[in-house]
């Protein structure tokens, strides 16, 4: 890889035979593999990853933290919040109503339609091949399964996955399943951090530790 620098004098790397329009603004220590585009005013904060031949779309937003591996494809305008990890193929979309031309066969501009997006939550993992149908929020440390198809939201700390996706359990913060705790059920512990959450209806509270950062 070559070292590029923006104009404040920071740092990253960028392939040969990616393109990376001059209006996007990259993070210190990111890195972008060959094939990749990143256009025009995307934002990518420092120590990111963004894989081969994947492509991040005008305007999309990208914490710190970051990967997003090959083939991905992050249409704007998307958010990523840091930590946010994005597998092989995975697709977020922008239009609700796809359509190549208008009524009367004209063919469709940037004009004729409204982009929507997706938002994905701090530490949150899209398994490869997902397809996340926007305008949707994706919670803080959720977990999407690969080859599903999400098209609602999905609380912070959800495992979700099928077609439609559907929440199957919870998660924490490694990614493991929740287990009951086994001096009180109600609790729910991760089996990797001792971390222990409570669910409450439709989403899941932290009993110890901070709160997560959406």
């Amino acid at each position: 890889m070559t070292d590029s620098t923006t104009p404040e004098d920071v740092a990253y790397s960028v392939a040969p035979g990616a393109d990376v329009s001059a209006d996007a603004v990259i993070g210190a220590g990111t890195k972008i593999w060959h094939l990749a585009q990143v256009r025009e005013k995307a934002r990518l904060g420092q120590n990111c990853v963004v894989g081969r031949g994947a492509y991040i779309g005008t305007g999309v937003t990208v914490g710190e933290n970051c990967k997003i591996q090959n083939h991905a494809l992050v249409y704007e305008p998307a958010h990523l919040d840091d930590g946010v990890f994005i597998g092989p193929a995975v697709v977020l979309t922008n239009d609700t109503y796809p359509r190549a031309v208008n009524p009367d066969g004209t063919q469709k501009s940037a004009s004729d339609w409204d982009a929507v997006g997706v938002s994905i939550g701090r530490g949150a993992a899209i398994g490869a091949r997902a397809v996340c149908v926007a305008p949707l929020t994706i919670g803080a440390w959720a977990l999407v399964a690969a080859g599903s198809v999400v098209t609602r939201d999905v609380p912070d700390h959800a495992l979700v996955a099928g077609v439609p996706a559907r929440r199957l359990g919870w998660v924490g913060k490694t990614g493991r399943k929740l287990e009951p705790s086994e001096t009180e059920p109600s609790v729910l512990v991760c089996p990797d951090t001792g971390e222990t959450y409570r669910e409450e209806g439709d989403a899941i509270v932290v009993l110890d530790g901070e709160e997560p950062r959406a």
